[in-house]
């Protein structure tokens, strides 16, 4: 589990693809004595085991099923990466609820700047466009941010200058592609009321019948 909130953005050393899978090396400025073989590092986003690592990097498997729904696979030599290690319990949550498993990607439609900040709209497709509310959570490239506007065409955010500064964000151009991961907890309302959709939906009634309230 992360918070969507970066602790350093990393260059990747070499992707070498394996097949359908890949082997993923960054350089990275986070404390690699402190990060053990086994543990979780969201890389753009993605949550990804750390199987090797020396002074200055940090290397991953990554599956065929991170390289189908992800971006992972498009990253080259040179690559600037956001970084989050997971979240340890009795960390500050200054972010929100972030899993690490990408839901979709998206691309960046318009970028504006406007008094220092950065206004970014982007599309994603329609069925996951429904996990997003104003002034709900989302996480682009890792990055928790926070919904400004829905359309049916996408979302915007807001980016203040230091996010827009110390994130790969600053290097986006319109046309370009991201890592989407939505509100968890809408996923789970979802699956979790979905019985209730055949028996005509939920009403008070039917909320006070099973001791909801």
């Amino acid at each position: 589990m992360f918070t969507g909130l970066i602790e350093n953005t990393g260059r990747v050393a070499t992707f070498q693809r394996r097949g359908e899978a890949g082997l993923l090396t960054v350089e990275t400025a986070l404390p690699t004595a402190d990060i053990a073989i086994g543990d979780s590092v969201a890389v753009n986003g993605a949550c990804l085991t750390v199987t090797a690592r020396e002074n200055r990097t940090l290397t991953f498997d990554v599956s065929p099923e991170s390289i189908s729904r992800t971006l992972i696979g498009k990253l080259s030599s040179g690559s600037r990466v956001n970084l989050e290690r997971a979240l340890k319990l009795g960390d500050r949550m200054g972010g929100h609820i972030v899993s690490g498993h990408i839901d979709c990607t998206g691309n960046l439609t318009r970028s504006e700047s406007r008094s220092g900040n950065h206004q970014l709209q982007f599309t994603l497709p329609q069925e996951h466009a429904r996990y997003l509310v104003e002034k709900g959570s989302v996480t682009i490239d890792g990055i928790s941010l926070t919904v400004n506007t829905v359309s049916p065409e996408g979302f915007s955010v807001n980016i203040i200058p230091l996010t827009y500064s110390s994130t790969t964000l600053g290097q986006l151009k319109v046309g370009d592609k991201v890592n989407i991961e939505t509100d968890i907890i809408g996923k789970y309302v979802e699956r979790l009321t979905a019985p209730w959709k055949s028996a005509g939906g939920l009403s008070m009634k039917t909320l006070a019948e099973n001791g909801f309230i």
